[in-house]
């Protein structure tokens, strides 16, 4: 194994091919790279230069293109899941897989003192062990959501009923709780596609293997959550803090700049539900009449998965007449815009999203007011950890059987956080959003977070 006595320590990163997992180890990448360690980030070549926008390529970092098998039900070409079809994404981790001689070869060649890996690549404890690296399970997700889903006491306790529920020996303190909508979304990580280890047995595996787990986020958000992972794995575990990047360096596109520049500060409510995470035409419709109601100006995008004709589909779905209704006032787009360069911006000062655990970090740092609308998967588990515990936004409410949400409920939401703001629970919701963004922006304390990882990691190398 690569030796510390010249100081230097040297990490591979090697996140699975989605952006919601890409970004999370660029941006650890990019902390351990201005701490003096040695990045090879992993990545298929069709997502380069992607990463080249936002990883900070220095003599420190260097980005290493892999190759994913060929394997049936994916075209070539195609090397993101922001381009597949849920059964395409399936398939992918059955080809990465498949990789475990090309990383060996290449793990050999560049022998680092750790790897860093993701939930699909449950076997690398096993092959870096062969080369004598150590390994470090990183969790681009909320504490709280792997704590509710992702441990051994889960192993058998996986019903819709059983997921409603924590697991023995949660915290006692917590106040997260679960629908049935929520819990039933849950069930995807317990089902077997394709021969394939499930989610839940790819994290499992991936843990009990490890050298160390490593969570993005702190103790000061999810304490308790992080003992509790502790606790169900008897294993040594680092944090990186919230790992908040810094604002793009570029401009925001003249058209949206002109746009948003005609607004009041803090007036306009921005719409995004990421690049992976789909509405339903029901909720297209519902949510646009809610924004419609709140008389607000808005920045509503609307995106759809990659096989669909997105600007027929937005057509289709948005209410009748809406788009002639709000013209003066509601931009509705589809596709990529420079979220970080609109949120960040004086006029914009509610952000209505899927709670990605990223995007929910960013959006405070930007000084917006949080309205969650979870659709899936841990995004249910950051809402709540961020609207009933920390009290720093507030949730859509929603019909527990199947999620349903009305006009009503949008309007609602969005009135407390940007209308109703000198009484309660808008009050309090903005109080706590200060005191946490205070917390998120010290540099000097979010700096200490990546320092201490790297010297805990030089004495564990």
């Amino acid at each position: 194994m690569a030796s510390t006595e010249s100081g230097e320590l040297h990490v591979v990163v090697f996140p699975w091919f989605g952006f919601g997992h890409i970004s999370p180890f660029v941006q650890l990448s990019n902390q351990l790279s201005l701490h003096g360690v040695k990045v090879s980030l992993f990545s298929a070549p069709g997502n380069i230069s992607r990463i080249r926008s936002t990883l900070k390529l220095t003599p420190m970092a260097e980005i290493i293109p892999i190759q994913i098998p060929h394997i049936e039900g994916i075209p070539p070409g195609f090397d993101s899941t922001a381009e597949m079809t849920p059964a395409m994404a399936e398939r992918l981790k059955l080809a990465m897989d498949l990789m475990q001689p090309q990383i060996k070869t290449i793990l050999s060649e560049l022998n680092p003192h750790f790897v860093v890996y993701d939930f699909a690549q449950h076997w690398m404890p096993k092959l870096a062990s062969q080369l004598g690296i150590k390994t470090l399970f990183f969790h681009v997700f909320s504490a709280v959501s792997d704590a509710w889903i992702m441990v051994p006491a889960r192993k058998s306790d996986h019903t819709v009923d059983d997921l409603m529920k924590p697991p023995i020996g949660f915290p006692v303190t917590s106040s997260i709780y679960l629908k049935e909508f929520e819990a039933r979304d849950f069930l995807y990580v317990f089902t077997r596609f394709n021969d394939s280890p499930t989610v839940y047995e790819r994290v499992i595996e991936g843990i009990n293997g490890c050298t160390a787990i490593v969570f993005k986020t702190c103790n000061e958000m999810e304490g308790p959550y992080v003992d509790f992972k502790r606790t169900q794995f008897q294993k040594t575990v680092f944090l990186t803090g919230p790992l908040i990047p810094r604002p793009p360096s570029c401009e925001l596109q003249e058209k949206w700049a002109k746009w948003l520049g005609q607004f009041p500060g803090k007036s306009v409510v921005y719409c995004s539900f990421g690049s992976e995470s789909f509405l339903s035409d029901d909720q297209i419709k519902e949510l646009a009449l809610g924004l419609e109601l709140t008389g607000l100006p808005f920045f509503l995008v609307i995106n759809f998965p990659a096989n669909l004709d997105a600007q027929n589909e937005l057509v289709r779905a948005l209410p009748g007449g809406f788009s002639d209704r709000v013209k003066n006032r509601g931009v509705v787009h589809t596709g990529w815009v420079q979220q970080r360069l609109i949120t960040s911006h004086e006029s914009v000062g509610c952000c209505i999203s899927h709670s990605g655990f990223n995007s929910v970090i960013e959006v405070i740092v930007d000084d917006c007011q949080l309205v969650h609308l979870p659709l899936k998967g841990d995004q249910f588990l950051n809402s709540k950890l961020i609207a009933n515990e920390l009290k720093a936004g507030i949730e859509v409410k929603r019909r527990g059987s199947d999620g349903y949400f009305g006009k009503e409920d949008i309007l609602e939401a969005i009135t407390t956080v940007m209308v109703e703001v000198n009484k309660e629970p808008g009050l309090s919701i903005r109080a706590n959003h200060k005191k946490l963004r205070d917390f998120l922006v010290n540099e000097e304390i979010q700096n200490k977070f990546i320092a201490d990882l790297v010297k805990e990691l030089k004495v564990l190398a």
